[in-house]
């Protein structure tokens, strides 16, 4: 090997080791489960060990999935103190992972292509669906999110679609004309945006909006006031929640729709910071109010 290329080897070799310690620790967790299994809920489905084994290794891209886009598996589980010792050993594993990825992300990018291709062939069983298909298809994110974790007991738990969520990325004057310029400039909508941006102060602020996909969220209520005062805490569920349960029972609970509701469904804030209408429509970028003359 060059010792050109020996840091990423490194890297490389340290990220497949980190691999296969959060398999080990996932394993450890199920095994722990399925030895004395407590009560459990999943969304939509029956909440059986088959059920957790597949939403706590569902690492892979399925056929038409969206790149930027992860799977849910909406549950809860009643852990005890064992239990959730192997669910933070496994979160454990998780943030070491993330960590290295992201140290490959910067300083050698191309690597990750590698990365995809060679870690599921360390542990084959793990995707036997996608034999004779030729892609390894590994889901980066859905390999090192978090199992979520309540902080104490709970007496209830209010499920409820959530469809307001959005990401904001604040833009320059100039950054947006730059993405105006990719588009068709002849084009007469992206001609009159651009007008438009031209009578902008070169220093504005702007900020493009993306919706996010409806997600569901868990409202939990806590048993006892937390040490900070705390009574409820809200958590977005995209992997089974395991809920802190000496008895191994779950608290009350509601079920929630099936499917999320077609509008909005929360009034718009009065603090809303940006103007409701997009400034540049084709990029959904909008003006902040407090610039606006």
């Amino acid at each position: 090997m060059s010792q050109v290329h020996a840091p990423e080897y490194r890297l490389l070799a340290e990220l497949e080791a980190a691999f296969d310690i959060l398999i080990e620790r996932t394993e450890a967790l199920l095994s722990v489960y399925q030895q004395s299994p407590s009560e459990a809920w999943a969304f939509q489905t029956e909440a059986s060990t088959e059920w957790l084994r597949h939403a706590l290794l569902d690492f892979w891209y399925q056929d038409g999935q969206d790149g930027r886009a992860t799977r849910s598996h909406v549950g809860l589980v009643a852990a005890d103190d064992s239990l959730l010792q192997h669910v933070a050993a496994v979160n454990a594993a998780k943030a070491e992972f993330a960590a290295l990825l992201a140290r490959i992300r910067d300083a050698h990018p191309p690597l990750i292509a590698e990365i995809k291709a060679v870690l599921p062939f360390r542990h084959p069983e793990l995707h036997q669906h996608l034999r004779g298909s030729g892609l390894a298809r590994l889901h980066l994110k859905q390999c090192w999110r978090a199992i979520p974790v309540a902080e104490a007991p709970v007496a209830r738990v209010r499920l409820a679609w959530y469809t307001s969520g959005r990401s904001i990325k604040r833009l320059s004057v100039r950054e947006a004309e730059q993405k105006l310029l990719v588009l068709d400039s002849d084009a007469p909508h992206v001609r009159i945006q651009l007008r438009k941006l031209a009578g902008l102060p070169s220093d504005e602020p702007l900020a493009q909006v993306q919706s996010q996909a409806p997600l569901m969220r868990a409202n939990l209520f806590f048993a006892e006031p937390l040490d900070d005062g705390r009574t409820r805490r809200a958590l977005n569920v995209a992997l089974p929640v395991f809920i802190p349960a000496p008895r191994g029972r779950l608290p009350d609970r509601n079920e929630p729709p099936a499917t999320p509701p077609e509008s909005r469904t929360r009034a718009r804030r009065r603090d809303e910071r940006l103007e409701a209408e997009p400034f540049l429509p084709s990029l959904r970028i909008h003006r902040y109010r407090d610039a606006t003359p």
